[in-house]
């Protein structure tokens, strides 16, 4: 992978900053965002505008506002920034619950990456199975590690390989422990996805694996999407962090899934 150019990562990072301070103040104005970020206000608009047409935000007269509410599929660039320090957490957590020589499942996700990314130098013999070529790509050089990597159509903006060719692969397969990335939790309702083939292949990870872990900030409580993983009976697990809403936790506790809260 080439490394960004110093321009680009800038605007990467001030695009993640935007929908950050959007999440807590639904709205913001350009004149705003210049005075934050010492940049011209073309410069916000094309921020603005960009991110309008990932779905990330919806633009008004003079700025923007939040879209939280829908599950939005833009870049895993961009994803891989928010709430950080939590998906840092909660990857540290779900590394105390992996064993050596175990196989475990890495779904394509910025949390799950997290976990690919503490896993060098920590485990042996251990397999992992992805469909995220970020993945395979950090723990290529793992020499305890073995990767096996799922085949199939890219989706550039996550990194993943998804379509008929990995589900064929993966039905292959068994996994001791999969740890899955979501977009959207809704207790009732279940695990959501923006994309309908990432969706298929996940509800087929959860299917070939004897234990299942969600690994999930708190911000993707209260959101549905086109696309249903499965419902929150199939999991075992849920890593979240101190944010989540309470009422959700019961409602899945009662449901048996074990909540872990870093």
């Amino acid at each position: 992978m080439s490394p960004k150019s110093p321009t680009k990562m800038m605007r990467e990072e001030r695009r993640r900053a935007i929908l950050q301070i959007l999440e807590r103040e639904q709205r913001v104005t350009v004149q705003d965002l210049v005075r934050r970020f010492g940049v011209t206000a073309v410069t916000i608009r094309s921020d603005l505008d960009s991110l309008a047409r990932m779905g990330a935000l919806e633009r008004s007269h003079g700025g923007a506002v939040t879209r939280w509410d829908r599950l939005m599929d833009f870049p895993i660039t961009i994803k891989e920034g928010l709430h950080h320090a939590e998906k840092v957490r909660i990857a540290r957590a779900a590394l105390d619950l992996i064993r050596p020589e175990q196989t475990i499942l890495l779904d394509s996700g910025t949390t799950t990456a997290q976990i690919a990314r503490l896993l060098k130098g920590r485990y042996s013999k251990l397999t992992v199975i992805t469909n995220a070529l970020n993945i395979a790509y950090e723990l290529a050089s793992a020499q305890d590690i073995t990767v096996v990597m799922l085949g199939g159509l890219l989706r550039p903006a996550s990194f993943s390989l998804v379509g008929p060719q990995a589900e064929h692969a993966l039905s292959g397969l068994a996994a001791d422990h999969l740890f899955l990335g979501v977009d959207g939790i809704d207790p009732q309702a279940g695990l959501f996805t923006p994309d309908i083939l990432e969706a298929k292949l996940n509800a087929i990870m959860v299917k070939v694996s004897r234990e299942v872990t969600v690994v999930a900030d708190s911000s993707k409580f209260g959101r549905r999407g086109l696309s249903l993983i499965s419902k929150i009976e199939t999991i075992d697990r849920l890593i979240t962090d101190r944010g989540a809403p309470e009422e959700c936790l019961e409602q899945m506790r009662a449901a048996g899934v074990e909540i872990i809260l870093v």
